[in-house]
């Protein structure tokens, strides 16, 4: 009897290799869409919120923050539907949210002369946005998982997590030129587009065929999953500290802010670096292996920062963390997908991915906590300590297979 681990996903194995990245690149495309439109108006609706229509600094925030509580609570909502009804179907849903997204932006911009009408817009389209990359981005990972075959399950996963930082990276600045020239319209005006180009470019892609099988309660395969996402969400803490205070860091350090932005350029390109060019590693060593190596890259990065004298090694400290975070995602994705039945896999992706979004959520309030107590320097060492514990599960888990 076939165990989970062991169980072959029903698709073209026999596809090329230079045909298989295509074939990817055609579904990771989605998630691209979705993360392009979540960064327009990342950098945008503050400013708005607080600025022009004059609310208060928290009402702002909560424009921002209540996307990820959206997709938090709507992950495992989307990998049932990808199980169950095919991850086609939950993409068109996805895109479709999207849309609607962009199409409440419209209105909260229509809706000036009442603020409250205003605001309430802002939260429904950051709800529907919220929705639309948990439908899009989960099924376009399981979508290119079953059709490019099982043993591109890593490839498809790291090229989903470069298409994610990609749409954030080239989404916000983006955002601030058209905002700045035609103003917030614009930005529901693109998002609406993209949303439904890509709508109908999704319904003319070929479904893959939903996997028959009886599948495990939540609870089941939260429980299967739940290591792997806490030692993803444990080794996320290093970019959520570096993408949330690296500003701030740098002022307390009396470093001009403008290399603030070269440090995170930095850890960017070689986040992308690493996973363009040792994805296969994966494949080669092992999901834990790599991680493993890969949390003790990033332990040495989150160190240099915490002891950086000066700009230049806080952006070398912040290109060790983007390097050896890169491929944690992708590695433990692989090993946790492995837990659970092939027809489960959905939502295996969708709890998984979940323990990303509470890291990036809880770690502001925090680390806020720890400066608040020791510095900003401290934020470093708070993310160390949770780097480590990540390492601590992984090497756990690995010995755990081998038993």
């Amino acid at each position: 009897m076939q165990t989970p681990a062991s169980v072959s996903f029903p698709s073209s194995s026999s596809l090329a290799s230079s045909g298989a990245v295509r074939s990817i690149l055609g579904f990771v495309y989605f998630t691209f869409i979705c993360y392009l439109s979540i960064g327009l108006p990342l950098a945008v609706l503050p400013a708005f919120v607080h600025l022009r229509m004059g609310l208060h600094a928290a009402l702002a925030g909560l424009v921002v923050s209540i996307q990820y509580i959206a997709t938090f609570l709507s992950r495992p909502w989307a990998g049932r539907i990808s199980d169950r009804a095919g991850a086609k179907i939950s993409v068109l849903r996805g895109m479709a949210a999207c849309t609607l997204s962009g199409l409440l932006l419209l209105a909260a911009v229509a809706l000036h002369f009442k603020p409250w009408l205003t605001f309430s817009a802002l939260i429904l389209s950051r709800l529907a946005l919220g929705v639309g990359e948990s439908l899009g981005s989960t099924g376009a990972t399981l979508w290119g998982i079953t059709s490019a075959g099982p043993q591109h399950t890593a490839k498809v996963i790291s090229f989903n997590g470069v298409a994610t930082y990609g749409g954030l990276a080239l989404g916000a600045p983006l955002g601030v030129v058209l905002d700045q020239r035609w103003g917030l319209a614009s930005l529901g005006l693109l998002t609406t587009l993209l949303g439904a180009v890509s709508f109908l470019l999704a319904l003319r892609k070929s479904p893959v065929p939903v996997t028959p099988g009886e599948h495990l309660p939540f609870r089941h395969v939260l429980g299967r999953v739940a290591p792997h996402g806490m030692a993803l969400a444990l080794g996320g803490v290093g970019y959520s500290v570096l993408a949330t205070f690296v500003t701030l860091y740098y002022l307390s350090r009396h470093w001009s802010p403008h290399g603030a932005a070269l440090c995170l350029t930095a850890f960017g390109l070689a986040f992308i670096a690493a996973r363009l060019l040792l994805i296969q590693t994966i494949n080669r060593f092992g999901g834990f292996l790599v991680c493993i190596a890969c949390l003790v890259v990033e332990s040495g990065g989150v160190l240099l920062l915490w002891s950086a004298a000066s700009p230049w090694m806080a952006s070398a400290g912040a290109a060790l963390t983007g390097f050896g975070f890169s491929l944690v995602f992708p590695a433990l994705g692989v090993e946790a997908v492995k837990r659970v039945p092939m027809h489960n896999r959905g939502t295996a992706l969708g709890i998984f991915t979940g323990f990303s979004d509470v890291s990036f959520f809880l770690v502001g309030p925090i680390a806020g906590a720890v400066i608040g107590s020791w510095g900003y320097s401290s934020a470093f060492l708070f993310a160390l300590s949770s780097v480590l514990t990540a390492l601590g599960i992984v090497i756990v888990l690995r010995q755990t297979q081998k038993d």
